[in-house]
């Protein structure tokens, strides 16, 4: 039997297909357990794919996704289906970047959130795309995202 929170059935702990389009993708959110305490929560994907919307050719990034929780968390079986959801979209670096980060802090609420897309060349130009919303908290300690900038074979 599928789990259900605020009267929403989430995909966790049953089998759940793969979303054909990040549209079509559905994203759960769970109660935050701490909502007392200001924390940061991260989320690293670096094997995200997704295609280039001129050639179809794959695109490939390191995203790394941090956020201060509001009143919910986001449920990481539906934001891994989500992410995977990408391989078949045709997107710019910038617009898929942005695009996360907006559709996360919308169901989230979060009281700050970033995102940081750190993608390998395309044309030789390797293309870093950066977005975040809300406040951070001023008693908040929020460590580097830890991605290097490309270097190539340097």
């Amino acid at each position: 039997m599928a789990k259900k929170t605020a009267g929403q059935t989430l995909q966790l702990g049953q089998p759940t297909p793969m979303p054909a389009s990040p549209g079509e993708a559905v994203l759960d959110r769970v109660p935050n357990p701490h909502t007392d305490t200001n924390y940061v929560a991260r989320f690293t994907a670096p094997e995200f794919t997704t295609l280039c919307p001129i050639t179809g050719q794959p695109d490939f990034a390191h995203l790394v996704i941090d956020y201060v929780p509001g009143k919910h968390l986001v449920e990481s079986k539906s934001l891994k289906l989500y992410l995977v959801s990408f391989r078949n979209e045709g997107s710019f670096h910038e617009d898929c970047t942005v695009a996360i980060g907006k559709r996360l802090f919308g169901l989230l609420k979060p009281k700050w959130l970033r995102i940081g897309g750190y993608w390998y060349p395309r044309g030789g130009i390797p293309i870093d795309v950066f977005w975040q919303a809300g406040k951070l908290p001023k008693d908040v300690w929020v460590p580097d995202q830890g991605v290097q900038p490309y270097r190539g074979r340097g």
